[in-house]
């Protein structure tokens, strides 16, 4: 446990010690809620029949916590390259404690990105009372500690930093619409809907959806599946990513 605290608590500082990439973390998600939430009431709400804005932030909050702690374990990259990886494994404690203190670290990082949004929530008048905001947290954390163990899958075999930040796009676009993060996804056609089963940002952004709809009518016209299942799903999901990816992650280490 000290040593996966520690790891996490580096990564931790280095996001404070970065005022630049802390103002540039916050600045796309209040883009996508203002501008594209209220286009969508205006466009679509009264035929949709449920608050888009609030549709759009929750969708922005689980994507935004997924796709933040993805690409924030392209650090692992930058560590293997600087050799600090290496000098870490040598160390007398589990892989799987240094690649899950990289996990926790990437979450801590996300996780205030999650803070700065359920704060302009009230900027926006969504409304979202004590017991949301609780449960909001409560899966703003599972949603983070997903996106970081999928991003430790993705990279666990790839060699460089400009690798990373081309493959994470072409993976995690796509995701945006197969996740219902701005569009519903009821009435999907069959081979869109099984594309959709298969990403897990649908769970993350379902989850998210899950925390807040609770006890609201419009959560059969917007939730997808019941806390229970997301909950299940993205259990089974981190366990398989994090298992697979620090076999594939160390396995390449030692190769080098």
């Amino acid at each position: 446990m000290n040593a996966i605290l520690t790891i996490a608590q580096r990564d931790l500082n280095k996001l404070l010690r970065d005022p630049v990439r802390l103002l540039s973390t916050f600045i796309f998600p209040f883009i996508f809620m203002a501008a594209l939430g209220t286009t969508m009431q205006a466009s679509l709400g009264s035929r949709a029949g449920f608050d888009f804005i609030a549709f759009v932030f929750t969708g922005v909050y689980g994507q935004t916590l997924f796709q933040s702690a993805a690409m924030g374990l392209i650090s692992l990259i930058e560590d293997r390259q600087n050799d600090f990886s290496q000098e870490i494994f040598v160390a007398p404690i589990s892989r799987f404690s240094i690649v899950l203190g990289k996990i926790v670290g990437e979450t801590l990082v996300a996780l205030p990105q999650g803070l700065a949004i359920l704060a302009f929530a009230f900027v926006l008048r969504v409304p979202l009372g004590l017991p949301q905001l609780g449960a909001m947290l409560a899966a703003g954390l599972v949603i983070c500690l997903l996106g970081a163990a999928f991003g430790l899958l993705v990279l666990s075999n790839l060699s460089s930093q400009r690798a990373a930040q081309q493959v994470f796009p072409f993976i995690l676009l796509p995701q945006f619409f197969l996740a219902g993060v701005f569009t519903p996804l009821q009435g999907l056609p069959w081979y869109l809907d099984i594309l959709s089963r298969l990403s897990p940002m649908r769970y993350a952004v379902d989850l998210a959806r899950n925390a807040f709809y609770i006890g609201n009518a419009d959560a059969p016209l917007v939730v997808l599946e019941s806390a229970t299942m997301n909950l299940a799903i993205t259990g089974a999901l981190f366990a398989v990513c994090f298992t697979v990816g620090t076999v594939l992650f160390v396995r390449a280490e030692r190769n080098r």
